[in-house]
């Protein structure tokens, strides 16, 4: 277990799905009690281990039994068969506000929560100020959670789990109820987690995220295991066989639901559609679509990789604030700007997507679509990806060295 931090063997779950819950007590009585009953298997078999120090998703449409492994893993649900082994302090995420009392204050929640997870009053009482700041709730602290919203509840809950220390974090999904600065906050302190040798165990349907956040994956479906490995690869192949990917004539896949499509990407400099630009150009990326339909809030979304599959950049419109209310059946553009393009030369491939207005279902992402060659420009730089439009300043040469006489003060 020493590079292990969770093995999972042969692990399967059942529960009971039920057909008609007796409504009175002569039903009960005819039926002697037992209501008629199906069993249905969330998790069948399931075997792979989590690395120690390491980040690792579980990808899999609902139902595909992802929560179920992660509650089995925190010791929520016990598995029918086979056995979880679990090799350090773990801290979990899984469901908003769990572990809270409603008629409770945020405060009295941080130490009722804080002692659920194992950590001592003295231990809560060092951390509690920092939890709350994390949190962002110090004016409700003294409030009932009950008067919180679901993104006060997430804020308060995510920051007592991680100020456990825990040397295994679980999150589920949670992280899609907080606000971007939240999510941004949090994203940060998974790196630093990781970067301090813990390991992460995220599910989530944010695919490009897993994609960059990940180092691995275990991808689901109706409880079984379908393939673990590297993030990327384990992503691609979950696209490819879930998202319905399709190859397209001009370049690049695309996958979604396909009520809305994005039907061609535009690099443009000078208003000329180009596949060549310099480090420093004024760039206008404009995307082409289709809808089918009417579709209310709308997110439009473009990223940039190297062509061998780095992510460089990536922005939507959700994040920018430009949500439209809604776009009619048709066809429309939309343009990204770009006041000065900041990489270096290089060969990059550009994808864009539409997503509904909390970007967790995907109308239409069309991959590697188009290939861009980036020339020297300006700023040159000397190496990397990216340009910092950096200068060297403010030079202070060496004080000279005084050598005094022996009879004379040293100053």
């Amino acid at each position: 277990m020493n590079d292990i931090a969770v093995s999972v063997r042969d692990v399967s779950k059942a529960f009971r799905v039920y057909e008609g819950r007796n409504r009175s007590l002569k039903a009960a009585l005819l039926s002697g009690g037992r209501g008629k009953h199906s069993e249905f298997l969330a998790l069948d078999d399931v075997s792979l281990e989590i690395p120690r120090g390491t980040t690792f998703g579980l990808l899999g449409h609902n139902g595909s039994g992802k929560s179920t492994l992660l509650k089995c893993i925190a010791r929520i649900l016990t598995p029918d068969r086979g056995s979880i082994a679990v090799d350090g302090r773990i801290a979990a995420m899984l469901e908003v506000g769990s572990g809270f009392h409603p008629n409770l204050t945020g405060r009295e929640n941080v130490y009722l929560n804080g002692a659920i997870l194992g950590m001592s009053k003295k231990e809560i009482d060092s951390k509690f100020d920092s939890i709350v700041d994390f949190a962002g709730v110090e004016r409700f602290i003294d409030q009932p959670v009950k008067n919180y919203s679901s993104g006060m509840y997430v804020r308060l809950g995510f920051a007592v789990s991680i100020h456990v220390e825990p040397e295994i974090l679980l999150v589920d999904e949670v992280l899609a109820v907080g606000d971007l600065q939240f999510q941004e906050k949090c994203m940060d302190k998974f790196s630093e987690l990781k970067a301090s040798g813990r390991t992460v165990v995220v599910v989530s349907h944010a695919i490009e995220q897993m994609r960059t956040f990940c180092d691995s994956a275990a991808w689901l479906r109706n409880g079984k295991v379908v393939d673990v490995g590297d993030a990327m690869t384990i992503v691609d192949a979950y696209a490819d066989a879930e998202h319905h990917v399709r190859r397209v004539e001009s370049g690049g896949v695309r996958f979604g639901s396909g009520e809305a499509m994005i039907t061609k990407i535009e690099w443009l400099v000078d208003g000329t559609d180009t596949r060549t630009s310099k480090t420093g150009d004024e760039v206008t990326i404009r995307l082409h679509y289709h809808s089918e339909a009417e579709i209310a809030r709308p997110t439009f979304g473009v990223s940039v990789d190297t062509r061998d599959g780095v992510f460089v950049w990536g922005h939507h419109s959700l994040d920018s604030g430009y949500v439209a209310e809604s776009i009619r059946p048709g066809d429309g553009t939309i343009d990204v700007l770009i006041p000065a393009l900041p990489v270096r030369p290089g060969t990059f491939d550009v994808s864009a997507s539409i997503q509904d207005g909390d970007a967790s279902h995907v109308y239409d992402a069309l991959q590697k679509a188009i290939r861009i060659d980036v020339l020297a420009g300006h700023p040159f730089e000397s190496g990397g990806v990216t340009t910092f439009n950096s200068r060297f300043a403010n030079l202070q040469p060496p004080r000279p060295l005084v050598v005094s006489r022996l009879d004379e003060p040293v100053r």
